[in-house]
C-alpha cells in the first residue's frame, strides 16, 4: 500500500510539460474546493438565519402555551397552576388575555391585537432586550401602561416623548362579551390607556400587538376569572417537547399544549427545507466538480500505459496498478476538500467576528452565521463519501478495460 502512494506522488506526478493534464487537475481541485467552500459557508448562514428567525419568534412567543381545545376562553380555576410550575424546566407563568380590539388616536383608527399578561411576561419575553424608546413597564405609579409593536404606534401617528412625566394617549375600544348593537347602547367598553414605550420583535408583533396589564384586559372584556391561554417559560437547558409532555399530562386532553416552534411550525419547517434543498444542491455540484477529476485521471492513465506495462512485467499485479491511480484520485479530491473547509471557515470566523456582510434591510447589523460540530462532520462526511466514490469507480472501469 505504501509503496503504491510512493509511486503514485513520484513515479506517476504529472511533470510540467503535460500542460493539459496538469490544468485538468488543477480544474478538478478547484471545482472540488469551491463546492466544500460553499457547503461551508451556506449552511452556516442558513444556522444563523434560523437562530435569528428562533430569537425573533420565540422571545415574544412563550416557550409553552396552553388554550382550551373547546373554546376560545377557560375558567382559569380549571388547571392547577402551581402543579404547571412544580414541572422540571418550568421557570414561570403568565395568565394571557387575548381580543381583537379597535385602537384610536386623534383622528386615526387601527385594528390590532390586544394583549393582556402578568407583569412577569416582561421577564418571560426579555422585554427590556426589545425595547425601541421608552420605558419598558405595564404599571407606572399604579396606572396601567401598554407596550406598542413599533409599526403599530406610528400606523397611529403615535410616539413616546423624550420627557418621562408625558405620555402619549391611545384610546382603546373593546368589544363586551355580551355587547349587542342596540340603539343608545354601546357595545364597546371604552379607556384611554397611556404608552409607556415601543417594541420591536417581528413584523407581526411590531405592526398588530399592544401589550396591557392582565387585569387591565380582563375589566375591559368583563371576563372575570376567564382567561384566553396561560403562557409558560421554560428553561433553555430543558428539552423542550420533553416538558410540554409533561404539562399536557397535568392538564389532561381538554386542553390544547404548544410549544413556539410548533405555534410557527410553517416558519420554522420553510427554513428547513430551503436548508436541505440547497445540500443537496450544493453536493450535486460537488459531483459535477469531480467530472473533471475522471478526467484528468483517464487521461494520466491513458499517458502511464507504457509505464503500466513495465510494472506488469516487474511483477505488478492489478491491485497494485488500482491503489496507484486511486490514491492520485484521493490527493486531487483531499487537496481541493481540505482548501475548501479552510476556505470555507476562515469566511464563516471572519463574517462572524469581524461582519464584512451586512443586513440589505438593517443597516448596522450584520448577516448572522453559525458553525455548529454537527455540520461540519455532516459536510466532512459527505464530501468524504463523494470523494472515495469519484476516486474508486472511474479507476476500477479504467483497470477493467486494461489488456
Amino acid at each position: 500500500m505504501n509503496v503504491a502512494r510512493f509511486i503514485a506522488r513520484r513515479y506517476f506526478k504529472s511533470k510540467k510539460s503535460r500542460n493539459v493534464i496538469n490544468l485538468i487537475t488543477m480544474i478538478s481541485v478547484v471545482g472540488i474546493t469551491i463546492s466544500t467552500a460553499a457547503l461551508v459557508i451556506l449552511l452556516s448562514a442558513f444556522n444563523g438565519i434560523e437562530q435569528m428567525v428562533i430569537k425573533l419568534y420565540s422571545d415574544f412567543d412563550p416557550s409553552v402555551s396552553i388554550r382550551s381545545a373547546q373554546a376560545k376562553t377557560f375558567n382559569q380555576g380549571f388547571i392547577d397552576i402551581e402543579k404547571i410550575r412544580a414541572v422540571e424546566g418550568v421557570q414561570n407563568t403568565s395568565r394571557a388575555i387575548e381580543e381583537v380590539i379597535i385602537l384610536k388616536h386623534e383622528d386615526k383608527w387601527v385594528h390590532a391585537q390586544m394583549v393582556g399578561v402578568d407583569t412577569n411576561f416582561l421577564t418571560m419575553s426579555k422585554m427590556r432586550a426589545h425595547i425601541v424608546d421608552g420605558i419598558p413597564a405595564l404599571l407606572i405609579n399604579n396606572e396601567p401602561q401598554a407596550i406598542f409593536g413599533a409599526y403599530l404606534l406610528d400606523k397611529l401617528g403615535g410616539y413616546i416623548p423624550m420627557s418621562d412625566h408625558i405620555r402619549e394617549q391611545i384610546t382603546f375600544n373593546v368589544p363586551l362579551r355580551e355587547g349587542k348593537l342596540r340603539p343608545g347602547k354601546n357595545p364597546l367598553n371604552v379607556r384611554v390607556v397611556s404608552v409607556s414605550s415601543r417594541m420591536n420583535f417581528n413584523r407581526e408583533v411590531n405592526a398588530e400587538k399592544a401589550v396591557i396589564p392582565y387585569q387591565l384586559a380582563s375589566d375591559l372584556l368583563e371576563y372575570g376569572d376567564d382567561i384566553t391561554a396561560l403562557y409558560v417559560d421554560v428553561n433553555d437547558n430543558y428539552n423542550l417537547n420533553s416538558v410540554k409532555k409533561e404539562i399536557q399530562s397535568v392538564v389532561g386532553n381538554d386542553f390544547e399544549v404548544k410549544t413556539n416552534f410548533e405555534k410557527n411550525e410553517l416558519i420554522f419547517k420553510t427554513s428547513q427545507s430551503e436548508r436541505l434543498i440547497v445540500y443537496f444542491i450544493l453536493v450535486f455540484i460537488f459531483i459535477l466538480a469531480s467530472f473533471n477529476l475522471i478526467a484528468s485521471i483517464a487521461m494520466l492513465y491513458v499517458e502511464k500505459k507504457p509505464d503500466i506495462r513495465t510494472l506488469f512485467g516487474l511483477g505488478a499485479d492489478k491491485r497494485t496498478i488500482f491503489n496507484i491511480f486511486f490514491f492520485e484520485a484521493l490527493m486531487i479530491v483531499g487537496r481541493g476538500v481540505i482548501l475548501g473547509l479552510l476556505i470555507g471557515y476562515l469566511v464563516v470566523f471572519a463574517q462572524i467576528y469581524f461582519g464584512f456582510v451586512s443586513m440589505p434591510s438593517a443597516p448596522g447589523e450584520y448577516f448572522p452565521m453559525l458553525a455548529t460540530w454537527e455540520d461540519a462532520i455532516m459536510i466532512i462526511s459527505s464530501v468524504t463519501i463523494l470523494g472515495l466514490i469519484v476516486s474508486y469507480f472511474p479507476t476500477k472501469v479504467l483497470l477493467r478495460k486494461h489488456k
